[in-house]
Protein backbone atom coordinates (compact mmCIF):
# COMPACT_ATOMS: atom_id res chain seq x y z
CA UNK A 1 0.00 0.00 0.00
CA UNK A 2 1.42 3.54 -0.47
CA UNK A 3 2.53 5.02 2.27
CA UNK A 4 2.01 8.74 3.20
CA UNK A 5 4.58 10.58 4.56
CA UNK A 6 3.23 14.50 4.82
CA UNK A 7 4.55 18.10 6.47
CA UNK A 8 2.89 20.99 6.16
CA UNK A 9 2.94 23.82 3.82
CA UNK A 10 2.12 27.47 5.94
CA UNK A 11 -1.62 27.50 7.73
CA UNK A 12 -2.70 25.24 4.87
CA UNK A 13 -3.66 21.31 5.16
CA UNK A 14 -1.05 18.41 4.66
CA UNK A 15 0.54 17.69 1.75
CA UNK A 16 1.18 13.80 0.26
CA UNK A 17 5.16 13.33 0.29
CA UNK A 18 4.86 11.68 -3.17
CA UNK A 19 2.37 13.83 -5.34
CA UNK A 20 1.07 12.94 -8.60
CA UNK A 21 2.28 14.47 -11.72
CA UNK A 22 0.19 14.82 -14.50
CA UNK A 23 1.89 16.31 -17.82
CA UNK A 24 -0.11 17.81 -20.66
CA UNK A 25 1.85 19.08 -23.62
CA UNK A 26 0.22 20.30 -27.08
CA UNK A 27 2.24 20.65 -30.09
CA UNK A 28 2.23 24.03 -31.99
CA UNK A 29 -0.11 25.68 -30.03
CA UNK A 30 1.48 29.40 -28.68
CA UNK A 31 1.04 31.46 -25.81
CA UNK A 32 -1.76 33.59 -27.54
CA UNK A 33 -3.67 30.71 -28.83
CA UNK A 34 -5.55 30.51 -25.51
CA UNK A 35 -8.79 32.69 -24.88
CA UNK A 36 -7.58 34.22 -21.65
CA UNK A 37 -4.60 35.51 -23.01
CA UNK A 38 -6.19 37.94 -25.09
CA UNK A 39 -7.27 35.67 -27.75
CA UNK A 40 -10.10 37.36 -29.94
CA UNK A 41 -12.54 34.34 -30.52
CA UNK A 42 -10.89 30.79 -29.62
CA UNK A 43 -12.73 28.62 -27.05
CA UNK A 44 -10.85 27.86 -24.33
CA UNK A 45 -13.29 27.94 -21.22
CA UNK A 46 -11.44 24.85 -19.28
CA UNK A 47 -7.88 26.88 -19.90
CA UNK A 48 -9.12 29.86 -19.09
CA UNK A 49 -10.46 28.05 -15.82
CA UNK A 50 -7.25 26.38 -15.26
CA UNK A 51 -5.39 29.33 -15.80
CA UNK A 52 -7.40 31.40 -12.73
CA UNK A 53 -6.74 28.90 -10.98
CA UNK A 54 -2.94 27.81 -11.24
CA UNK A 55 0.23 29.74 -11.41
CA UNK A 56 1.15 30.75 -14.51
CA UNK A 57 5.53 31.06 -15.46
CA UNK A 58 4.44 34.08 -17.60
CA UNK A 59 7.97 34.39 -19.26
CA UNK A 60 8.83 30.53 -19.61
CA UNK A 61 10.11 29.21 -22.77
CA UNK A 62 11.24 26.28 -24.67
CA UNK A 63 12.87 25.54 -28.10
CA UNK A 64 11.49 27.42 -31.30
CA UNK A 65 10.82 23.65 -32.50
CA UNK A 66 9.03 20.32 -31.08
CA UNK A 67 11.65 17.57 -30.65
CA UNK A 68 14.60 20.23 -28.94
CA UNK A 69 11.87 21.47 -26.37
CA UNK A 70 11.11 17.81 -25.56
CA UNK A 71 14.43 16.51 -24.67
CA UNK A 72 15.01 19.59 -22.17
CA UNK A 73 11.96 19.01 -20.78
CA UNK A 74 12.59 15.49 -19.98
CA UNK A 75 16.22 15.87 -18.82
CA UNK A 76 16.80 19.14 -17.47
CA UNK A 77 19.64 19.62 -20.39
CA UNK A 78 20.19 22.29 -22.95
CA UNK A 79 18.62 20.33 -26.68
CA UNK A 80 21.82 20.62 -28.01
CA UNK A 81 23.70 18.63 -25.31
CA UNK A 82 21.10 15.64 -25.65
CA UNK A 83 21.85 15.46 -29.11
CA UNK A 84 18.53 16.62 -30.35
CA UNK A 85 18.15 20.05 -32.56
CA UNK A 86 16.42 18.70 -35.14
CA UNK A 87 12.99 17.09 -36.01
CA UNK A 88 14.41 15.02 -38.53
CA UNK A 89 17.66 13.54 -39.76
CA UNK A 90 18.41 11.75 -36.97
CA UNK A 91 18.70 14.80 -35.07
CA UNK A 92 15.48 13.86 -33.26
CA UNK A 93 17.23 10.38 -31.50
CA UNK A 94 17.84 11.47 -27.18
CA UNK A 95 21.21 10.36 -27.14
CA UNK A 96 22.24 7.46 -25.02
CA UNK A 97 23.06 8.14 -21.72
CA UNK A 98 20.47 10.78 -21.08
CA UNK A 99 18.73 10.75 -18.01
CA UNK A 100 14.52 11.41 -18.31
CA UNK A 101 12.60 12.68 -15.72
CA UNK A 102 10.68 9.14 -16.09
CA UNK A 103 13.55 6.91 -15.78
CA UNK A 104 14.06 9.09 -12.23
CA UNK A 105 10.43 9.14 -11.14
CA UNK A 106 10.56 5.06 -12.07
CA UNK A 107 13.57 4.38 -9.84
CA UNK A 108 11.48 6.28 -7.22
CA UNK A 109 8.44 3.81 -7.31
CA UNK A 110 6.07 5.62 -9.75
CA UNK A 111 4.30 4.45 -12.13
CA UNK A 112 5.49 6.39 -15.58
CA UNK A 113 3.01 6.47 -18.71
CA UNK A 114 3.03 8.17 -21.67
CA UNK A 115 0.50 8.94 -24.33
CA UNK A 116 0.43 10.46 -27.76
CA UNK A 117 4.00 11.90 -28.95
CA UNK A 118 7.29 11.07 -28.19
CA UNK A 119 9.25 12.31 -30.94
CA UNK A 120 12.48 11.05 -29.62
CA UNK A 121 13.17 8.31 -31.07
CA UNK A 122 11.56 4.84 -32.76
CA UNK A 123 13.88 2.28 -32.32
CA UNK A 124 15.47 0.69 -29.81
CA UNK A 125 17.35 2.38 -27.60
CA UNK A 126 15.59 6.01 -28.15
CA UNK A 127 11.65 4.29 -28.13
CA UNK A 128 9.74 5.69 -24.77
CA UNK A 129 9.82 2.43 -23.03
CA UNK A 130 13.65 2.47 -23.27
CA UNK A 131 13.90 5.72 -21.73
CA UNK A 132 12.07 5.15 -18.15
CA UNK A 133 8.48 5.12 -19.11
CA UNK A 134 6.45 2.15 -18.20
CA UNK A 135 3.05 2.15 -19.78
CA UNK A 136 3.35 3.52 -23.74
CA UNK A 137 0.76 4.42 -25.84
CA UNK A 138 2.21 6.52 -28.76
CA UNK A 139 1.98 7.22 -32.53
CA UNK A 140 5.60 7.42 -34.35
CA UNK A 141 7.87 9.75 -35.04
CA UNK A 142 6.30 13.58 -34.75
CA UNK A 143 3.19 13.47 -35.67
CA UNK A 144 0.21 10.97 -36.85
CA UNK A 145 0.86 9.64 -40.22
CA UNK A 146 4.76 10.38 -39.95
CA UNK A 147 6.96 7.52 -41.80
CA UNK A 148 7.58 5.51 -38.50
CA UNK A 149 3.69 5.60 -37.46
CA UNK A 150 1.40 2.98 -38.42
CA UNK A 151 1.07 2.87 -42.29
CA UNK A 152 -2.31 4.98 -43.69
CA UNK A 153 -2.94 6.66 -40.22
CA UNK A 154 -4.55 9.98 -39.93
CA UNK A 155 -5.87 11.69 -37.28
CA UNK A 156 -9.53 9.37 -36.72
CA UNK A 157 -9.41 5.82 -36.63
CA UNK A 158 -5.98 3.93 -37.49
CA UNK A 159 -3.52 2.48 -35.01
CA UNK A 160 -1.12 3.12 -32.29
CA UNK A 161 1.70 1.34 -30.60
CA UNK A 162 0.79 0.49 -27.12
CA UNK A 163 4.01 -0.97 -25.21
CA UNK A 164 5.89 -1.53 -28.77
CA UNK A 165 2.69 -3.74 -30.49
CA UNK A 166 0.39 -1.90 -33.07
CA UNK A 167 -2.74 -1.86 -32.00
CA UNK A 168 -6.37 -0.60 -33.54
CA UNK A 169 -7.82 2.59 -32.48
CA UNK A 170 -11.58 4.79 -33.14
CA UNK A 171 -12.01 8.15 -32.72
CA UNK A 172 -9.70 11.27 -32.90
CA UNK A 173 -6.27 10.85 -31.86
CA UNK A 174 -6.46 13.30 -29.46
CA UNK A 175 -9.09 11.60 -27.60
CA UNK A 176 -7.60 8.80 -27.85
CA UNK A 177 -4.61 10.13 -26.14
CA UNK A 178 -6.31 11.63 -23.11
CA UNK A 179 -8.49 8.94 -22.80
CA UNK A 180 -5.98 6.69 -22.60
CA UNK A 181 -4.28 8.51 -19.77
CA UNK A 182 -7.06 8.26 -17.91
CA UNK A 183 -7.39 4.90 -17.86
CA UNK A 184 -4.19 4.60 -17.06
CA UNK A 185 -4.24 6.58 -14.15
CA UNK A 186 -7.26 4.89 -13.11
CA UNK A 187 -5.22 2.00 -13.05
CA UNK A 188 -2.62 3.41 -10.70
CA UNK A 189 -5.39 5.08 -8.24
CA UNK A 190 -6.65 1.43 -7.88
CA UNK A 191 -3.29 0.26 -7.30
CA UNK A 192 -2.33 3.26 -5.06
CA UNK A 193 0.73 3.88 -6.79
CA UNK A 194 1.74 7.25 -7.44
CA UNK A 195 2.12 8.08 -11.03
CA UNK A 196 3.66 10.31 -13.78
CA UNK A 197 1.28 11.06 -16.54
CA UNK A 198 2.69 12.39 -19.95
CA UNK A 199 -0.20 13.28 -21.81
CA UNK A 200 1.55 14.15 -24.79
CA UNK A 201 -1.18 15.60 -27.78
CA UNK A 202 0.50 15.83 -31.77
CA UNK A 203 -2.30 18.41 -31.89
CA UNK A 204 -3.01 21.01 -33.49
CA UNK A 205 0.25 20.60 -35.22
CA UNK A 206 -0.61 19.83 -38.94
CA UNK A 207 -2.42 18.36 -40.92
CA UNK A 208 -4.86 20.49 -39.40
CA UNK A 209 -7.78 17.89 -38.85
CA UNK A 210 -10.27 17.52 -36.46
CA UNK A 211 -13.97 16.16 -35.91
CA UNK A 212 -16.84 18.62 -37.34
CA UNK A 213 -18.03 19.58 -34.05
CA UNK A 214 -15.07 21.63 -33.42
CA UNK A 215 -14.95 22.90 -36.72
CA UNK A 216 -18.85 24.24 -36.55
CA UNK A 217 -17.48 26.63 -33.81
CA UNK A 218 -15.66 28.43 -36.03
CA UNK A 219 -18.03 29.03 -38.85
CA UNK A 220 -17.08 31.68 -40.79
CA UNK A 221 -13.47 31.75 -40.43
CA UNK A 222 -10.68 30.73 -43.11
CA UNK A 223 -10.34 26.51 -43.65
CA UNK A 224 -7.25 26.83 -41.52
CA UNK A 225 -7.78 28.98 -38.24
CA UNK A 226 -11.24 26.96 -37.88
CA UNK A 227 -9.42 23.57 -38.03
CA UNK A 228 -6.79 24.76 -36.07
CA UNK A 229 -8.69 26.34 -33.26
CA UNK A 230 -10.90 23.71 -33.23
CA UNK A 231 -7.94 20.92 -32.65
CA UNK A 232 -7.12 23.32 -29.40
CA UNK A 233 -10.99 23.55 -28.38
CA UNK A 234 -11.00 19.31 -28.43
CA UNK A 235 -7.96 19.84 -26.22
CA UNK A 236 -9.55 22.20 -24.15
CA UNK A 237 -12.27 20.18 -23.76
CA UNK A 238 -10.13 17.02 -22.99
CA UNK A 239 -8.07 18.96 -20.32
CA UNK A 240 -11.58 19.80 -18.75
CA UNK A 241 -12.91 16.20 -18.90
CA UNK A 242 -9.28 14.88 -17.67
CA UNK A 243 -9.65 17.69 -14.74
CA UNK A 244 -12.65 16.31 -13.63
CA UNK A 245 -11.82 12.45 -13.61
CA UNK A 246 -8.85 13.58 -10.86
CA UNK A 247 -12.06 15.28 -8.94
CA UNK A 248 -14.04 11.92 -9.34
CA UNK A 249 -11.11 9.93 -8.33
CA UNK A 250 -10.32 12.16 -5.13
CA UNK A 251 -6.65 12.82 -6.30
CA UNK A 252 -7.02 15.82 -7.07
CA UNK A 253 -5.41 17.86 -4.22
CA UNK A 254 -2.88 15.49 -4.54
CA UNK A 255 -1.99 15.59 -8.65
CA UNK A 256 0.50 18.80 -9.99
CA UNK A 257 -1.38 19.24 -13.36
CA UNK A 258 0.69 21.31 -15.89
CA UNK A 259 -0.56 22.53 -18.68
CA UNK A 260 2.17 23.84 -21.42
CA UNK A 261 3.11 23.49 -25.25
CA UNK A 262 6.32 22.67 -26.92
CA UNK A 263 6.76 25.97 -28.99
CA UNK A 264 5.53 28.79 -30.57
CA UNK A 265 2.33 29.01 -32.78
CA UNK A 266 1.92 27.61 -36.19
CA UNK A 267 -0.87 28.69 -37.72
CA UNK A 268 -1.99 31.56 -35.26
CA UNK A 269 0.20 34.11 -35.32
CA UNK A 270 -2.07 36.01 -38.04
CA UNK A 271 -4.86 36.51 -35.97
CA UNK A 272 -3.45 37.00 -32.37
CA UNK A 273 0.20 36.60 -31.10
CA UNK A 274 0.24 38.18 -28.06
CA UNK A 275 2.01 40.95 -29.29
CA UNK A 276 5.10 38.51 -29.60
CA UNK A 277 7.36 38.95 -33.09
CA UNK A 278 8.03 35.90 -34.77
CA UNK A 279 5.98 32.07 -34.84
CA UNK A 280 7.35 28.20 -34.74
CA UNK A 281 11.08 27.81 -35.82
CA UNK A 282 11.81 31.65 -34.85
CA UNK A 283 14.67 32.45 -32.58
CA UNK A 284 12.25 36.04 -31.95
CA UNK A 285 10.03 35.30 -28.85
CA UNK A 286 6.67 34.11 -30.35
CA UNK A 287 8.88 31.09 -31.41
CA UNK A 288 10.11 30.08 -28.78
CA UNK A 289 7.97 31.88 -25.30
CA UNK A 290 5.08 29.08 -24.63
CA UNK A 291 2.44 28.39 -21.26
CA UNK A 292 3.14 26.97 -18.73
CA UNK A 293 0.08 26.42 -15.99
CA UNK A 294 0.99 24.96 -13.03
CA UNK A 295 -2.09 23.32 -10.25
CA UNK A 296 -1.44 21.95 -7.20
CA UNK A 297 -4.01 22.36 -4.57
CA UNK A 298 -2.20 20.62 -1.62
CA UNK A 299 0.86 22.43 -2.61
CA UNK A 300 -0.56 26.22 -2.72
CA UNK A 301 -0.54 26.59 -6.14
CA UNK A 302 -4.75 26.74 -6.45
CA UNK A 303 -5.34 30.14 -7.23
CA UNK A 304 -3.92 32.72 -9.99
CA UNK A 305 -1.02 33.59 -9.35
CA UNK A 306 1.83 35.24 -12.45
CA UNK A 307 5.72 34.48 -11.96
CA UNK A 308 7.02 37.29 -14.55
CA UNK A 309 10.86 35.84 -13.67
CA UNK A 310 12.42 34.38 -16.79
CA UNK A 311 12.39 30.49 -16.68
CA UNK A 312 13.20 27.89 -19.29
CA UNK A 313 12.45 24.23 -20.61
CA UNK A 314 15.92 23.38 -18.72
CA UNK A 315 14.17 23.85 -15.39
CA UNK A 316 11.17 21.45 -16.15
CA UNK A 317 12.63 18.46 -14.80
CA UNK A 318 14.66 19.53 -11.20
CA UNK A 319 11.55 21.64 -10.48
CA UNK A 320 9.50 18.34 -10.78
CA UNK A 321 11.88 16.25 -8.73
CA UNK A 322 12.12 19.59 -6.58
CA UNK A 323 8.16 19.17 -5.59
CA UNK A 324 7.68 15.91 -5.59
CA UNK A 325 10.75 14.89 -3.30
CA UNK A 326 12.67 12.39 -5.68
CA UNK A 327 16.17 12.69 -5.84
CA UNK A 328 17.75 13.20 -9.42
CA UNK A 329 20.26 10.27 -10.61
CA UNK A 330 23.97 9.88 -9.11
CA UNK A 331 26.26 12.05 -11.40
CA UNK A 332 23.48 13.88 -13.58
CA UNK A 333 23.91 17.51 -13.30
CA UNK A 334 21.15 19.68 -14.78
CA UNK A 335 21.48 23.19 -17.06
CA UNK A 336 18.36 23.86 -15.57
CA UNK A 337 17.60 24.76 -11.54
CA UNK A 338 14.54 23.92 -9.47
CA UNK A 339 11.74 27.12 -9.87
CA UNK A 340 9.76 26.01 -6.50
CA UNK A 341 10.05 29.22 -5.17
CA UNK A 342 9.63 31.19 -8.05
CA UNK A 343 6.03 29.01 -8.10
CA UNK A 344 5.65 29.67 -4.57
CA UNK A 345 6.27 33.29 -4.53
CA UNK A 346 9.83 33.65 -3.04
CA UNK A 347 11.69 36.01 -5.95
CA UNK A 348 13.71 37.88 -3.20
CA UNK A 349 17.04 37.33 -4.70
CA UNK A 350 16.77 35.41 -7.82
CA UNK A 351 19.89 35.57 -9.78
CA UNK A 352 20.47 36.85 -12.95
CA UNK A 353 20.43 33.91 -15.25
CA UNK A 354 21.65 33.70 -19.29
CA UNK A 355 19.26 31.10 -20.99
CA UNK A 356 19.70 30.30 -24.41
CA UNK A 357 17.54 29.25 -27.39
CA UNK A 358 18.06 28.04 -30.77
CA UNK A 359 16.56 26.59 -33.84
CA UNK A 360 19.41 25.09 -35.58
CA UNK A 361 16.82 22.16 -38.14
CA UNK A 362 20.68 20.94 -39.87
CA UNK A 363 22.85 18.19 -39.79
CA UNK A 364 25.24 19.72 -37.66
CA UNK A 365 24.89 23.21 -35.75
CA UNK A 366 25.79 26.09 -37.07
CA UNK A 367 27.35 28.87 -34.52
CA UNK A 368 24.71 31.51 -34.19
CA UNK A 369 22.43 30.37 -36.20
CA UNK A 370 18.82 31.40 -35.49
CA UNK A 371 19.39 31.47 -31.63
CA UNK A 372 18.39 33.91 -28.97
CA UNK A 373 20.09 34.76 -25.30
CA UNK A 374 17.91 35.74 -22.51
CA UNK A 375 17.93 37.45 -19.54
CA UNK A 376 15.49 39.04 -17.62
CA UNK A 377 14.01 41.98 -19.33
CA UNK A 378 16.89 41.65 -22.69
CA UNK A 379 16.92 39.36 -25.78
CA UNK A 380 20.12 38.97 -27.87
CA UNK A 381 18.77 37.65 -31.28
CA UNK A 382 21.30 36.22 -33.75
CA UNK A 383 24.30 38.01 -31.69
CA UNK A 384 23.78 41.10 -33.22
CA UNK A 385 20.00 42.54 -32.31
CA UNK A 386 19.36 43.23 -28.59
CA UNK A 387 15.83 44.15 -27.43
CA UNK A 388 14.37 45.95 -23.91
CA UNK A 389 12.04 43.24 -23.95
CA UNK A 390 9.52 44.55 -21.39
CA UNK A 391 9.23 48.27 -23.29
CA UNK A 392 9.80 46.16 -26.87
CA UNK A 393 7.50 43.11 -26.69
CA UNK A 394 7.40 42.84 -30.58
CA UNK A 395 11.25 43.39 -30.63
CA UNK A 396 11.05 46.14 -33.41
CA UNK A 397 13.33 48.66 -31.64
CA UNK A 398 16.96 46.86 -31.92
CA UNK A 399 19.04 48.87 -29.28
CA UNK A 400 22.14 47.28 -29.57
CA UNK A 401 24.16 50.15 -30.75
CA UNK A 402 23.00 51.80 -27.36
CA UNK A 403 23.95 49.41 -25.09
CA UNK A 404 27.36 47.89 -26.24
CA UNK A 405 28.35 46.74 -22.71
CA UNK A 406 25.29 44.53 -22.53
CA UNK A 407 25.73 43.20 -25.86
CA UNK A 408 28.90 42.10 -24.73
CA UNK A 409 27.81 40.06 -22.27
CA UNK A 410 25.47 38.55 -23.86
CA UNK A 411 27.66 37.41 -26.48
CA UNK A 412 30.06 36.30 -24.07
CA UNK A 413 27.77 33.68 -22.13
CA UNK A 414 26.83 32.52 -25.35
CA UNK A 415 30.26 31.79 -26.54
CA UNK A 416 31.12 29.78 -23.20
CA UNK A 417 27.39 27.97 -23.75
CA UNK A 418 28.50 27.27 -27.27
CA UNK A 419 32.32 26.24 -26.42
CA UNK A 420 31.12 23.31 -23.56
CA UNK A 421 28.78 21.96 -25.93
CA UNK A 422 30.54 22.45 -29.13
CA UNK A 423 32.46 18.63 -28.82
CA UNK A 424 29.50 16.75 -28.04
CA UNK A 425 27.87 17.74 -31.47
CA UNK A 426 29.98 15.17 -32.90
CA UNK A 427 28.67 11.81 -31.10
CA UNK A 428 25.54 11.30 -33.32
CA UNK A 429 23.17 9.09 -31.51
CA UNK A 430 23.36 5.70 -32.89
CA UNK A 431 20.51 2.90 -33.35
CA UNK A 432 21.90 -0.02 -31.56
CA UNK A 433 22.34 -3.67 -33.77
CA UNK A 434 22.56 -6.80 -32.27
CA UNK A 435 21.96 -6.27 -28.14
CA UNK A 436 19.61 -8.72 -26.61
CA UNK A 437 17.07 -6.31 -25.89
CA UNK A 438 16.10 -5.50 -29.34
CA UNK A 439 17.24 -8.29 -31.64
CA UNK A 440 15.48 -6.83 -34.55
CA UNK A 441 15.50 -2.87 -34.98
CA UNK A 442 13.33 -1.15 -38.01
CA UNK A 443 14.99 1.53 -39.39
CA UNK A 444 12.99 4.56 -41.32
CA UNK A 445 13.67 7.11 -43.77
CA UNK A 446 12.70 9.82 -41.08
CA UNK A 447 16.01 9.42 -39.44
CA UNK A 448 18.64 9.15 -42.69
CA UNK A 449 21.42 11.41 -41.94
CA UNK A 450 21.57 13.74 -45.48
CA UNK A 451 22.07 16.98 -46.43
CA UNK A 452 18.66 16.63 -48.51
CA UNK A 453 15.09 16.94 -46.09
CA UNK A 454 14.26 12.88 -46.01
CA UNK A 455 10.81 11.98 -46.61
CA UNK A 456 9.62 12.45 -43.14
CA UNK A 457 6.07 11.42 -43.76
CA UNK A 458 4.25 8.92 -45.49
CA UNK A 459 3.41 11.18 -48.31
CA UNK A 460 7.14 11.23 -48.93
CA UNK A 461 7.21 7.63 -49.02
CA UNK A 462 4.20 7.70 -51.58
CA UNK A 463 5.93 10.47 -53.67
CA UNK A 464 9.28 8.49 -53.76
CA UNK A 465 10.42 9.88 -57.34
CA UNK A 466 10.89 13.07 -55.63
CA UNK A 467 13.71 11.79 -54.06
CA UNK A 468 15.29 9.78 -57.08
CA UNK A 469 19.14 11.71 -58.11
CA UNK A 470 22.47 10.63 -59.63
CA UNK A 471 23.51 9.27 -56.12
CA UNK A 472 22.03 8.50 -52.49
CA UNK A 473 23.99 10.49 -49.65
CA UNK A 474 21.85 9.34 -46.74
CA UNK A 475 22.47 6.32 -43.91
CA UNK A 476 21.52 5.83 -40.89
CA UNK A 477 24.35 5.69 -38.10
CA UNK A 478 24.27 2.41 -36.08
CA UNK A 479 26.04 1.13 -33.20
CA UNK A 480 27.18 -2.89 -33.60
CA UNK A 481 27.25 -4.16 -30.41
CA UNK A 482 28.50 -7.42 -31.53
CA UNK A 483 30.29 -8.22 -34.75
CA UNK A 484 28.78 -10.93 -36.80
CA UNK A 485 26.22 -11.93 -39.54
CA UNK A 486 22.95 -9.83 -39.95
CA UNK A 487 19.94 -10.32 -42.53
CA UNK A 488 18.72 -6.62 -43.77
CA UNK A 489 15.48 -6.49 -45.14
CA UNK A 490 15.16 -3.89 -47.78
CA UNK A 491 11.89 -1.83 -48.08
CA UNK A 492 10.42 0.62 -50.23
CA UNK A 493 6.87 0.18 -48.61
CA UNK A 494 6.24 -1.30 -45.06
CA UNK A 495 5.77 -4.74 -44.69
CA UNK A 496 1.87 -4.18 -43.89
CA UNK A 497 0.94 -3.01 -47.61
CA UNK A 498 2.84 -6.20 -49.29
CA UNK A 499 3.76 -3.76 -52.34
CA UNK A 500 6.26 -4.51 -54.27
CA UNK A 501 9.27 -2.36 -53.92
CA UNK A 502 8.59 -0.61 -57.75
CA UNK A 503 4.73 -0.69 -57.54
CA UNK A 504 2.25 2.11 -57.26
CA UNK A 505 -0.32 3.04 -55.05
CA UNK A 506 -3.48 4.00 -55.22
CA UNK A 507 -4.74 7.05 -52.99
CA UNK A 508 -6.30 7.02 -49.65
CA UNK A 509 -9.29 8.53 -48.09
CA UNK A 510 -9.35 12.09 -46.36
CA UNK A 511 -10.87 12.90 -43.21
CA UNK A 512 -12.41 16.16 -41.74
CA UNK A 513 -10.54 19.40 -41.99
CA UNK A 514 -8.46 21.54 -43.79
CA UNK A 515 -5.80 20.06 -45.23
CA UNK A 516 -5.02 16.64 -47.04
CA UNK A 517 -4.07 13.34 -45.41
CA UNK A 518 -0.56 12.01 -45.65
CA UNK A 519 -1.78 8.82 -47.32
CA UNK A 520 -4.15 11.28 -49.94
CA UNK A 521 -0.71 11.54 -52.14
CA UNK A 522 -0.73 8.78 -54.86
CA UNK A 523 2.11 6.40 -54.89
CA UNK A 524 4.33 6.61 -57.84
CA UNK A 525 5.46 3.49 -59.42
CA UNK A 526 9.46 3.41 -59.30
CA UNK A 527 11.18 0.96 -61.54
CA UNK A 528 13.57 -0.61 -59.48
CA UNK A 529 15.97 -3.50 -60.71
CA UNK A 530 18.97 -3.63 -58.54
CA UNK A 531 19.99 -2.87 -54.69
CA UNK A 532 22.89 -1.83 -52.69
CA UNK A 533 23.94 -1.87 -49.09
CA UNK A 534 27.12 0.02 -48.21
CA UNK A 535 28.80 0.31 -44.83
CA UNK A 536 30.61 3.65 -44.24
CA UNK A 537 29.97 4.67 -47.95
CA UNK A 538 31.65 1.66 -49.47
CA UNK A 539 29.38 -1.46 -50.99
CA UNK A 540 29.11 -4.39 -49.22
CA UNK A 541 26.79 -6.11 -51.01
CA UNK A 542 24.55 -5.41 -54.61
CA UNK A 543 22.03 -7.69 -56.14
CA UNK A 544 19.01 -7.53 -58.30
CA UNK A 545 15.52 -6.85 -58.00
CA UNK A 546 12.48 -8.78 -59.20
CA UNK A 547 9.65 -6.42 -59.77
CA UNK A 548 7.85 -9.30 -57.64
CA UNK A 549 9.71 -8.49 -54.81
CA UNK A 550 8.01 -6.69 -52.01
CA UNK A 551 11.29 -6.86 -50.06
CA UNK A 552 15.23 -8.15 -50.61
CA UNK A 553 17.08 -9.44 -47.99
CA UNK A 554 20.97 -9.67 -47.72
CA UNK A 555 22.81 -11.10 -45.28
CA UNK A 556 26.52 -9.32 -44.08
CA UNK A 557 29.30 -9.51 -41.84
CA UNK A 558 28.87 -6.12 -39.84
CA UNK A 559 31.95 -5.24 -38.00
CA UNK A 560 31.74 -4.50 -33.84
CA UNK A 561 31.09 -0.40 -33.58
CA UNK A 562 29.63 2.61 -34.92
CA UNK A 563 29.56 2.95 -38.37
CA UNK A 564 27.24 4.66 -41.53
CA UNK A 565 25.14 1.90 -42.52
CA UNK A 566 22.96 2.66 -46.07
CA UNK A 567 20.47 1.11 -48.19
CA UNK A 568 19.96 2.30 -52.21
CA UNK A 569 17.63 1.20 -54.41
CA UNK A 570 19.07 1.29 -58.21
CA UNK A 571 16.75 2.56 -60.79
CA UNK A 572 16.19 1.38 -64.79
CA UNK A 573 17.57 4.85 -65.81
CA UNK A 574 20.84 4.31 -63.80
CA UNK A 575 19.66 6.84 -60.72
CA UNK A 576 18.99 5.69 -57.37
CA UNK A 577 16.48 6.70 -54.52
CA UNK A 578 16.75 5.55 -50.86
CA UNK A 579 15.64 2.80 -48.77
CA UNK A 580 12.74 4.06 -47.01
CA UNK A 581 12.32 0.90 -44.64
CA UNK A 582 15.56 -0.97 -43.12
CA UNK A 583 15.35 -4.10 -40.77
CA UNK A 584 18.48 -5.77 -39.34
CA UNK A 585 18.26 -9.05 -37.45
CA UNK A 586 21.45 -10.61 -35.40
CA UNK A 587 21.39 -13.91 -37.24
CA UNK A 588 24.91 -15.47 -36.10
CA UNK A 589 27.92 -14.69 -34.73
Amino acid sequence: MRVLVCWMLGLVGWVCAQPNVVFVITDDQGYGDIACHGHPYVKTPHLDKLVSESVNLDDYHVFPTCSPSRASILTGHWANRTGVWHTINGRSLLREGEVTVAEMFKEAGYATGIFGKWHLGDAYPFRPQDRGFSEVYVHGAGGVGQTPDVWDNAYFGGGYYHNGKKVRAEGFCTDVFFAEGRRFIRECVKEERPFFAYISTNAPHGPLHCPEKYLDLYQGKPARQAAFYGMISNIDENVGSLRAELKSLAVERDTIFIFTTDNGTATGESVFNAGMRGKKNSEYDGGHRVPFIIHWPGGEMQSRRHVRTLTHAVDVTPTLLDLCGVRGSEGVKFDGVSVKDLMLGKDEGWPERYLITDSQRVVDPVKWRKSAVMTQGWRLVNGKELYAIEEDPGQRNDVAGQHPERVAAMREAYESWWAELEPSYKNSAAFVLGDAKASEVLLTAHDWISERMPPWNQAGVRGLEKWVCDKVDAYWYVDVKVAGVYELELRRWPQETQLAIGAGMAAGAGVPGASRAFRETKGAAIPVVGAQLLVNGVSVADFEVNAEDDCVRKRVHLAEGKQKLGGVFKLASGKQVGVCYLTVRKVEQ
